[in-house]
């Protein structure tokens, strides 16, 4: 079980939240990396990821920083009870993969075991961590997403609470869907064509303001 809340901003508040996290003694920044993201549903009948009944995400991950390379598959789904409280319980099970089996990986998910290719994204992701807690802000190609994650297996609300606090943030603000929710949502705003694979090659990207 994974417990979380998580907060979107526009792209010029980025240096406000790293500043006010720097302020807090009990994390520690543990440096930025580069990841994308690419998403994949099954392609059984009537096992749709993506269906308000499953309501998952099939994830392959690979992570890049200045002394870090890493691959991870993970699969992530909302619970029917996730919005009962105020903060994101989601279930999360993830498998660690040599990062020089990347793209063998990949080929085996889209030619042999033959599930179909959703979407993908890229961020930049800076991570403070201690014992308890990992506070993640996240540079999308269109805006800023401040994550916390409780890491302890009790406690997690009062946990999040405690940064919640020191954050000055407030429970309402929050945003209870995933990042392609958050995309699509700026897409239908702002008129612009949604596309699959969010990059920051992308010339036509909706921002939030």
């Amino acid at each position: 079980m994974e417990y979380e809340i998580r907060f979107y901003y526009s792209k010029n508040k980025k240096n406000d939240i790293l500043n006010k996290l720097d302020k807090i003694n009990k994390i520690k920044n543990v440096g930025t990396f580069y990841e994308k993201t690419t998403q994949y549903n099954s392609m059984l009948p009537g096992n749709d990821f993506y269906s308000k009944e499953i309501d998952g995400r099939y994830r392959i991950r690979i992570t890049k920083g200045e002394n870090v390379s890493k691959c991870m598959l993970s699969w992530k789904r909302r619970l029917p009870d996730t919005k009962e409280g105020l903060i994101n319980k989601e279930e999360e099970i993830e498998c660690n993969i040599d990062p020089n089996d990347y793209e063998n990986f990949i080929y085996l998910t889209e030619n042999i075991l033959k599930m179909k290719r959703v979407e993908s994204y890229e961020r930049y992701r800076t991570n403070y961590v201690n014992d308890n807690i990992i506070i993640s802000v996240d540079e999308y190609p269109f805006g800023i997403a401040l994550e916390i994650e409780a890491k302890t297996s009790t406690n997690q609300e009062s946990i999040i609470d405690e940064y919640m606090k020191l954050l000055d943030l407030n429970y309402e603000d929050s945003f209870r869907l995933s990042w392609d929710d958050k995309y699509e949502e700026l897409c239908k705003e702002q008129n612009i064509t949604r596309v699959n694979d969010v990059l920051f090659s992308c010339t036509d990207m909706p921002q939030i303001k």
